[in-house]
């Protein structure tokens, strides 16, 4: 059968930058900045270019984008210094606990300087991230990342993480040997084709049900109780198994003291 129609879909260059995304997604588990360039990379898109068109039906997204407004560093010190429980305290707590920068997320200068509608999407979905982690409960480590990134992938289609769990899900199909239920760890089962499934989808589901979460005011919620936050959201948080923060004795005692 051959390649004789692989000619008809892709020029030689865009295979060959294909192969690049796909070898920048599979070091994604390993640093956050392969994961960054990939998104800078489509900028230029066709997938950007829908995930630009199905921000543009919300009003205050459109705003931001149009404005350029930017996200200011995250002080740790007064975030803890919030009520228990409430949005800031959990999300500075938490990261502090596991040893995370705050303001890991590029500057603009990583993304043109904001010159583009998506350079910008991209650095806000980045400067954000992490707080999504904390509002959908899904873990701040490669057990949880599929869910969490899945939630901006349904709600605006975002090509940098819509293409990270496709090579997800293909990468751990060619790597699956092992039936998933005769695997013993958990460390074991992330890496499967069925675990992959499992989380994206998840994170669809809640995305698709929750209200969007692209242009909210994160600043002017984090005195806001996490509970309550959820809820005003519309987001059922993951509260159980390895993909959820709340199931981590460490964080979780972090959060009590």
């Amino acid at each position: 059968m051959g390649f004789r129609y692989l000619d008809r879909l892709a020029s030689p260059e865009q295979i060959q930058g294909f192969l690049g995304l796909m070898d920048l997604a599979a070091g994604g588990a390993e640093s956050a900045q392969n994961v960054f360039e990939l998104s800078h990379r489509l900028r230029d898109s066709n997938p950007m270019r829908l995930c630009r068109k199905r921000l543009a039906r919300d009003p205050e997204a459109e705003h931001l984008i149009q404005t350029r407004q930017l996200i200011a560093p995250y002080d740790s010190e007064a975030l803890k210094a919030l009520p228990k429980g409430s949005l800031g305290h959990t999300y500075a707590t938490l990261l502090g606990a596991m040893g995370y920068d705050i303001n890991f997320f590029p500057d603009p200068s990583f993304f043109s300087n904001l010159e583009t509608d998506a350079d910008y999407i991209n650095y806000r979905v980045y400067a954000t991230h992490d707080l999504h982690h904390i509002l959908t409960g899904f873990s701040l480590d490669n057990f949880g990342e599929l869910g969490v990134i899945s939630v901006s992938v349904a709600q605006f289609s975002h090509p940098g993480l819509a293409f990270t769990d496709l090579m997800s899900l293909l990468l751990n199909w060619f790597s699956d040997d092992t039936p998933f239920d005769e695997l013993d760890s958990h460390t074991e089962r992330a890496h499967t084709t069925a675990y992959a499934f499992g989380r994206i989808s998840q994170g669809l589901e809640m995305g698709l049900s929750a209200k969007p979460l692209f242009a909210q005011p994160w600043e002017t919620l984090m005195a806001c109780n996490l509970k309550e936050l959820r809820q005003e959201l519309q987001i059922e948080a993951v509260t159980s198994g390895p993909w959820s923060w709340s199931s981590n004795p460490e964080l979780c005692a972090a959060l009590e003291a």
